[in-house]
């Protein structure tokens, strides 16, 4: 058979090599199937059977996403458990690097099929760059989606623990958190900002329940360790075991259980959390009457690091604060003024610590608003464009019993609970509690009305 018949047959595959204009189109085809049906340009130009191998490739990455389509409309809590799980993500990686290669060598193979030499001199440049574009476009994308799913599985094995996941209880997840009030001057650890985020398991919303630091007297849930040594409530008789008899304060709690009495939990290390955070969970149990099944703790200077990560917070600071000179809290150094403001990570820790001329009260305000900021600043765009930044400061970040079984549901709730307005209860004398002599009772009261608000029975107006 002639060259003739063959191009006439399969101008792609035998083409009038002599024909520059001939060879410019189909030299563009080639490069545009590469993109849209990679492996296709081999099955019609060059070895069939890479071709076939990267048509299979192909089509099998189109099941894939098809599959992971349907799942996130039907089961979407399903496919983030699958995407929050630590062999998975390896998985993913593998299958990333896999098709990186392979788009790599579908795309150069491309570029030799393409007989640049033959085409018009001067669409040369403008094939061999989109060409180049798409093949670096593609295997680099691929690339770089692996190493996001093996930082990601890192990340997620470091921070959250392997376990069984839990129920909720009356229809909610409660989590104590605790910011960690670490330093070099001081003996262990105490909480400087403790709070209960309590999530309706279905709906998302969120309740975040202010627990003031110096809070006294509160009791322990019946049969815990720490309600048989306090029987009538932290410190109430005789003192407690650190501090001065009249410091038995909340967040005294924590460096008691660290540092005296270990052995009361002598299981908390096996599950994922620590002896003083167990004391901190059954306080707050105590105060609030809620089960508490999760706790994360965040190392403050941990959440400076991870602020800088996220390229700074955006806060609407209601009037001045300070900045201290030293851990005294009593000489200024400079100020954080008014106004809407962009606060890097040692910023914000002293926009959350600052002292001078203020309450514990006024602290928690501001913890509250800025916890709340940087949530708001969590999202996708965010934190894949400072993905590698935020996984290292993550990881010294936060301390959790979460297990990563439940990363895929709570990942869930979480984009629920953006959408819908944070409900704050803070025990504080402004609510009418006096954290240094508590009616429990009345605490609990607002607790209930903030978690089961009622519900109107008043008949809507009458249309006009």
């Amino acid at each position: 058979m002639s060259a003739y018949t063959h191009s006439a047959q399969s101008p792609i595959r035998y083409p009038d090599a002599g024909s520059t204009s001939v060879m410019t189109k189909r030299a563009w085809w080639l490069v545009v199937l590469n993109f849209l049906i990679p492996g296709a340009p081999q099955v019609l130009a060059g070895s069939r059977r890479l071709g076939r191998f990267g048509l299979a490739c192909t089509l099998t990455l189109w099941t894939l996403a098809i599959v992971a389509l349907v799942m996130w409309l039907l089961w979407p809590t399903v496919l983030l458990n699958i995407a929050a799980n630590s062999i998975s993500l390896w998985i993913a990686a593998a299958l990333l690097l896999f098709y990186a290669v392979v788009w790599l060598v579908l795309s150069l193979d491309t570029l030799r099929l393409v007989r640049l030499v033959r085409t018009k001199p001067s669409a040369r440049a403008w094939i061999a760059g989109l060409a180049t574009v798409l093949m670096v476009g593609f295997s680099g994308t691929a690339a770089y989606g692996a190493y996001i799913a093996t930082t990601t599985s890192s990340f997620l094995s470091s921070v959250f623990i392997a376990g069984p996941s839990e129920d909720p209880v009356d229809g909610r997840y409660n989590i104590l958190l605790l910011g960690a009030d670490t330093g070099a001057d001081r003996e262990g650890t105490r909480p400087d900002s403790i709070s209960v985020v309590s999530i309706d398991a279905k709906t998302g919303q969120a309740v975040t329940i202010g627990l003031p630091r110096d809070m006294k007297y509160f009791p322990f849930p019946e049969g815990s360790p720490l309600a048989a040594v306090y029987p009538e409530g932290y410190g109430a008789i005789d003192g407690c075991e650190v501090g001065e008899p009249d410091g038995c304060q909340l967040n005294w709690v924590y460096s008691e259980v660290d540092l005296v009495s270990p052995e009361m939990y002598p299981d908390a290390r096996k599950h994922g959390s620590e002896p003083g955070v167990e004391g901190m969970r059954s306080a707050a149990e105590g105060i609030t009457g809620l089960t508490i099944q999760y706790y994360a703790l965040v190392d403050m200077q941990g959440f400076s690091d991870l602020i800088d990560a996220l390229g700074g917070v955006t806060i609407d600071v209601p009037s001045d604060v300070p900045i201290h000179a030293d851990e005294t809290f009593t000489t200024v150094a400079e100020w954080i003024h008014a106004g809407k403001q962009n606060l890097d990570g040692y910023h914000a820790l002293w926009y959350a610590r600052s002292r001078h001329d203020t309450s514990d009260y006024d602290r928690m305000a501001r913890q509250r608003q800025l916890q709340d900021a940087v949530l708001k600043q969590f999202n996708p765009t965010n934190v894949l464009s400072k993905f590698e930044d935020i996984a290292k400061a993550g990881t010294k970040v936060v301390n959790t019993d979460i297990p990563q079984s439940m990363l895929g549901y709570f990942t869930q709730l979480a984009m629920k609970t953006k959408e819908l307005p944070m409900v704050n209860v803070e025990l504080v004398p402004d609510n009418g509690v006096d954290p240094l002599d508590p009616d429990f009772d009345y605490i609990r009261q607002l607790i209930d009305e903030a978690l089961n608000p009622p519900v109107s029975t008043e008949d809507p107006a009458p249309a006009e």
